[in-house]
């Protein structure tokens, strides 16, 4: 679609408001799924977030990577083996998730946003220990559970102007590195950072009421609405550890969380600088 000069400022008033709001305030993105995997989604969140940089918003950027350490396992003959939900981890994996989240991925991304415009520095919750864990579950082998996490490597980052870019995985105080679920990473840096939002994309609209319509989308809920949300069956399944990571950054002074499709193009933008908005926003 053509845009006429003049259609294009209205778009950028619209905006402003909302870009007077972020204005120098912290937004955590948690980035995966399809946006990570289709080549074009890619390019376009990297955009999102060159622009949210470009315009003052402290955008922090938390990736996961599942599939491309499946992907590294295949190739040197390894089953990835799942138990509730989380990939088993044993000494080998292990050292396959740390090569390609903090390598490939992480650098990958950075070069990206470094292509797209900006200024990027890619982290892992190694990195100055930030992200201090322990063994989650015996039978999950290299599995972390998140003890704290220093956020002095990414506001220093932050001071400095760049957009931190941070892979998902911990240690504990003997130095061993644990494989972090990307959600709960992001929602517990979120909380840390005290952000105005986390956004969590994922491969689906949002909270449904009816799962099979999307015209059900339920556009905002408070975190005393998802107790009836559970009761109801309407938040099941994988959206339940998703939905939990959302309520746990909400009381840990996160402003809100939204869960979005992140395989619309340009949602990121759309939830932030628009009247429209995108998926479920949770609030207090």
């Amino acid at each position: 679609m053509d845009f006429s000069n003049a259609q294009r400022a209205e778009v950028l008033t619209q905006a402003l408001p909302y870009i007077k709001m972020y204005n120098g305030k912290t937004v955590v993105v948690k980035y995966g799924g399809n946006a990570m995997i289709n080549d074009a989604l890619k390019q376009q969140v990297m955009e999102d977030v060159v622009l949210l940089w470009l315009i003052g918003v402290k955008t922090v950027l938390v990736h996961g990577g599942g599939p491309e350490i499946t992907e590294q396992m295949k190739k040197v003959g390894k089953e990835a083996v799942f138990a509730d939900g989380l990939r088993v981890t044993d000494g080998e994996t292990m050292e396959i998730v740390q090569m390609v989240l903090a390598g490939k991925v992480n650098k990958g991304l950075v070069n990206l946003l470094e292509m797209k415009g900006g200024r990027a520095i890619g982290l892992s919750g190694l990195d100055g220990h930030m992200i201090r864990a322990k063994a989650k579950n015996e039978k999950l082998g290299f599995v972390g559970e998140i003890t704290h996490v220093d956020t002095k490597p990414i506001e220093d980052i932050l001071e400095k102007g760049y957009i931190p870019v941070i892979s998902t995985i911990g240690c504990d105080e003997a130095g061993n590195a644990y494989n972090i679920n990307g959600d709960t990473a992001a929602a517990r840096i979120a909380g840390a950072l005290g952000a105005e939002k986390l956004i969590m994309m994922t491969d689906i609209d949002g909270i449904l009421e009816d799962k099979n319509d999307p015209s059900t989308l339920i556009h905002e809920i408070s975190v005393a609405e998802t107790k009836k949300l559970y009761d109801e069956g309407i938040i099941s399944g994988g959206m339940i550890p998703k939905v939990e990571c959302c309520v746990d950054a909400i009381r840990a002074g996160v402003k809100n969380v939204i869960i979005m499709d992140g395989r619309v193009p340009h949602s990121i933008l759309m939830e932030l600088l628009t009247d429209e908005g995108a998926g479920t926003l949770f609030r207090e």
